[in-house]
């Protein structure tokens, strides 16, 4: 093998071991390969403190819509008593 054809071969080898250690980092940051049993528990203890928070946003959100509803029909009456008058 002459010298250029053996640098061509070093140049492609490089480049196959660069690719399999870019997909392996790739594949680790996608499926969570990376992160420890600490973070992960971590990260689901904040994900049902979120799952929560929002439960209660939408519970009051739901009170205020009643209220405003309720509001809104209470001056509906009110309107139409006035006008009976």
């Amino acid at each position: 093998m002459h010298g250029s054809q053996l640098f061509v071969v070093m140049i492609v080898a490089i480049v196959m071991i660069a690719s399999i250690f870019k997909a392996r980092i790739r594949y680790g940051h996608k499926y969570g390969d990376r992160a420890s049993n600490g973070e992960a528990a971590a990260a689901k203890a904040e994900a049902e403190r979120l799952r929560e928070e929002v439960k209660q946003l939408k519970e009051r959100l739901h009170v205020l819509e009643r209220i405003t509803v309720e509001k809104e029909s209470s001056l509906e009456r009110e309107f139409a008593r006035l006008r009976d008058q």
